[in-house]
């Protein structure tokens, strides 16, 4: 499994990179493999102001459909304009093309409750 060390984590298999007031968020390597193939993703949420643990959208898979949960408080402010033509980018890339929205942080001391990298490593 990937588990990039820079990332930080949830429960929910979501990781989360930091970048100033931003985080950027999307789906981890183990998800996209117990999914199996994405073949839909749905977010409506852009622009909108959610809440930990609000659903921001869904996972369509072969196997599946699972909702996709807000790690971090706050406001939607891009949604990845490449997931509507190529679901597959979840699989293929989950840490990179595969990203799945960026979220304006109400709380930043909301970061304390997500995992590291080790932490996710042995909660899966």
């Amino acid at each position: 499994m990937n588990i990039p060390a820079q990332l930080y984590y949830t429960r929910d298999h979501e990781w989360i990179e930091l970048k100033g007031n931003v985080a950027t968020v999307g789906v981890t390597d183990y998800a996209q493999s117990q999914l199996g193939d994405v073949v839909f993703v749905d977010i409506q949420t852009d622009g909108e102001e959610l809440e930990v643990g609000d659903v921001f959208g869904a996972i369509e898979a072969v196997k599946t459909v699972a909702d996709a949960l807000m790690p971090l408080s706050g406001t939607i402010v891009q949604v990845n304009p490449q997931l509507e033509g190529s679901p597959q980018l979840l699989n293929s890339d989950p840490y990179g093309e595969g990203w799945m929205i960026k979220i304006e942080l109400n709380n930043p001391e909301e970061v304390s409750g997500l995992l590291s990298a080790q932490a996710y490593s042995e909660f899966i």
